[in-house]
């Protein structure tokens, strides 16, 4: 197991890094905890609240999901997918539409003008410090910043993936 704290005399670079990684990990207990109150306010669970910030994220990059996308996303079976939909969609956060351009069949989750309402009532004032942080940066660090926490969104994520499917043989 690596150990995340900076040899004492490997210098700066060293204590950067524990310090990027430090950071990381508050913000990560404390957007933890952010979901947990919202989802216990709006009495949601907790697969609730990941479909609600998976379904916001793809509209938000233009990429609207179906059932069964959201299903993967999720790593639920087609029935688990059906009841997290429901219950978002009978509590007034997502609607389905069918809305492809060429396919009527598709049908894609979206945010309601409601759900949207709920989580900037929420999440609004964070959204408001979030971007009063990025604006003390210039477009060449901003790229930097993105191509960083990209990276490490993905890391994550496949990490993640990995502890859902279990130990490999060996």
């Amino acid at each position: 197991m690596s150990d995340f704290r900076p040899a004492r005399s490997a210098g700066r670079q060293s204590a950067v890094r524990w310090s990027i990684i430090d950071a990381l990990r508050r913000y990560g207990t404390d957007a933890g905890r952010l979901g947990h109150a919202f989802a216990e306010l709006h009495r949601l669970q907790p697969v609730d609240l990941r479909a609600l910030v998976v379904i916001m994220s793809a509209e938000g990059n233009d990429a609207p999901l179906t059932a069964g996308q959201l299903r993967a996303k999720l790593g639920l079976s087609s029935g688990g997918a059906s009841l997290v939909i429901d219950r978002l969609e009978q509590a007034g956060h997502i609607r389905r539409a069918r809305d492809h351009p060429n396919d009527n069949r598709v049908v894609h989750l979206r945010y309601t003008d409601q759900g949207r309402a709920t989580g900037l009532a929420f999440f609004g004032s964070l959204g408001e410090r979030a971007n009063a942080v990025l604006d003390q940066f210039g477009d060449d660090e901003l790229t930097v910043i993105e191509r960083f926490m990209t990276a490490m969104a993905d890391s994550v994520h496949e990490y993640v993936g990995e502890l859902d499917h279990g130990p490999g043989p060996g």
